[in-house]
């Protein structure tokens, strides 16, 4: 039995890369899924699963709750071949985990999530979206540029930055309705983590 117990939310992006990682690492978890507005988000929020009031959360076996995926993804993969040797590669590392959270996913996610759910379709004027879809086209830009001619955003070796910036580039086309062709680059990334041994795709859920 495990002693890592998960709350995500199955659609999202940021769910998904702590589910990724654990299936990449083969580490075995309980899973309990809370999608948007579902009666388990609401009793996993009164049941003070959730301290910050959003997923994920990773309960450890001595009642420890970690929050906030990317700082679950670092727990994770401490001490493992998915955080660089060197304090220099890992502040890379680092610096792709925080872009992610601050320039990409307040623009990736955000388109996503508004052409996804029902209850924020009201939020989805055509004004903000031509905003999220050019701001977007940017982020994807710049994360072409940074790619280069490598294999990964680290450079020889996948790690917690290529994780983190999976979770919601890789449907940014299906959900966002980017234009993906443009970054032939990315496509080509996107590619060589889904052939990883051991992934898991966004519905592949334990």
């Amino acid at each position: 039995m495990s002693d890592l117990t998960l709350y995500s939310m199955p659609s999202s992006g940021n769910s998904y890369k702590v589910r990724l990682l654990l299936a990449l690492m083969g580490r075995d978890y309980a899973h309990v899924a809370c999608e948007a507005t579902s009666d388990a988000l609401a009793r996993a929020k009164a049941a003070g699963h959730l301290p910050l009031g959003k997923l994920p959360a990773l309960h450890l076996g001595d009642g420890t709750i970690l929050t906030e995926s990317n700082a679950i993804l670092w727990y994770l993969a401490a001490g493992t071949d998915w955080v660089p040797d060197t304090p220099l590669e890992q502040a890379q590392m680092l610096a792709s985990m925080f872009f992610e959270q601050n320039r990409h996913e307040p623009v990736i996610a955000v388109r996503s999530a508004l052409r996804s759910y029902p209850h924020r379709a009201a939020q989805a004027t055509p004004e903000r979206m031509a905003a999220l879809l050019e701001d977007g086209h940017g982020i994807l830009g710049l994360m072409e540029s940074g790619l280069g001619e490598a294999d990964w955003f680290g450079g020889t070796r996948p790690d917690l930055g290529d994780i983190a910036l999976y979770g919601y580039t890789h449907t940014a086309q299906d959900r966002g309705g980017f234009e993906m062709d443009r970054f032939p680059g990315l496509q080509a990334w996107i590619a060589r983590i889904a052939a990883l041994p051991g992934y898991a795709g966004l519905d592949d859920l334990p």
